[in-house]
């Protein structure tokens, strides 16, 4: 088959071990970012499988339009960014392994960087030491702390097992059959959001976005939070509703933030009203971004491929586009 890697940014794709999955087929691996619906199509009009990094390129009707040859989109997680509907209507087989074999321990690695870069202000730190400065700043101890999780999944599970072994108390909010799960691991639920966001020292987001989640930290959860509090975002930036963030942060409630999700990604040119807030740490989402966990993912969509050459497609999305 003829394959195209989208956004493989650093060129990793090829270095893989996994990449030897591809013996036989044509593939080429774009390294730029790329959304202009014409310019895609252009690029991709002979392309029969199209390989995503997560949610980096949107893959919408108007583009699937313009690309006859397409018969299959492989790749990992959750799909927000692909119009199911669209490819199924022009037979276009969605294949995305859903991390059931185990956890993004890499995400969980990056939600504790950016706990303990905000609660420790490292990054203001080494900061000043490259302008020639010394300490510019007090931080915070995380033990005996309250570490909230909100949202109760395989990612979260593994936070939470390293915010009780440094010793913070872990306090859960989550649909009621992730509060019960959490309860069964030794963890408490808040009696409610209101006191869950009231009472969280760091509160860390860890829900998948669908439209029940879209949104779903308000403006007014924020302004609950203590003005010592640290939000964290290692999920997904339309979560929370927009504008809120930045708001709540000016008027110092919660009185630090560490993300690393965008509503809009890539963000270039410094150009994103976090990265001019000095209570702020941004990183550029790389939660998964690791190259252990880049061949856990590319196993898994290389293997979707070889599976629908085969005549035997797995996790499957869109059965009705085989009809």
């Amino acid at each position: 088959m003829k394959v195209a890697v989208l956004d493989d940014y650093h060129n990793t794709v090829p270095t893989l071990t996994a990449f030897k999955k591809l013996a036989g087929h044509e593939v080429k691996v774009w390294n730029d970012h790329l959304q202009d619906t014409d310019a895609l199509a252009a690029r991709l009009k002979d392309v029969e499988a199209l390989v995503l990094i997560r949610e980096r390129t949107k893959i919408r009707a108007p583009l699937l339009e313009k690309l006859p040859k397409l018969k299959l989109i492989s790749q990992r997680s959750v799909y927000p960014h692909i119009d199911i509907e669209a490819c199924t209507r022009r037979g276009v087989l969605v294949c995305s392994n859903m991390h059931t074999g185990s956890p993004s321990y890499s995400t969980a690695e990056m939600t504790w960087a950016l706990i303990l870069a905000a609660a420790r202000e490292i990054p203001q730190n080494v900061a000043a030491m490259k302008a020639g400065k010394w300490q510019v700043g007090v931080g915070s101890t995380l033990r005996g702390k309250t570490l909230g999780i909100y949202g109760y999944g395989r990612i979260a599970g593994e936070v939470a097992k390293v915010g009780a072994a440094m010793g913070l108390r872990v306090l859960v909010w989550a649909r009621e059959a992730s509060r019960q799960k959490a309860q069964a691991d030794g963890y408490a639920v808040a009696a409610s959001k209101e006191e869950f966001f009231a009472t969280s020292d760091v509160l860390s987001l860890h829900m998948r976005l669908v439209d029940a989640t879209r949104g779903i930290v308000k403006a007014a959860d924020l302004a609950r939070m203590k003005p010592t509090a640290i939000f964290v975002n290692t999920s997904r930036a339309p979560l929370v509703e927009p504008g809120a963030l930045e708001a709540a942060l000016k008027t110092g409630r919660p009185g630090k933030a560490a993300v690393d999700v965008y509503d809009e990604e890539p963000v270039l040119g410094g150009k994103h009203p976090l990265l001019a807030m000095d209570n702020v740490v941004c990183t550029p989402h790389l939660g998964y971004v690791t190259r252990d966990e880049f061949e856990v993912q590319f196993s898994d969509i290389f293997d979707q491929i070889n599976a629908f050459v085969a005549g035997k497609p797995i996790n499957v999305v869109n059965p009705q586009a085989l009809k």
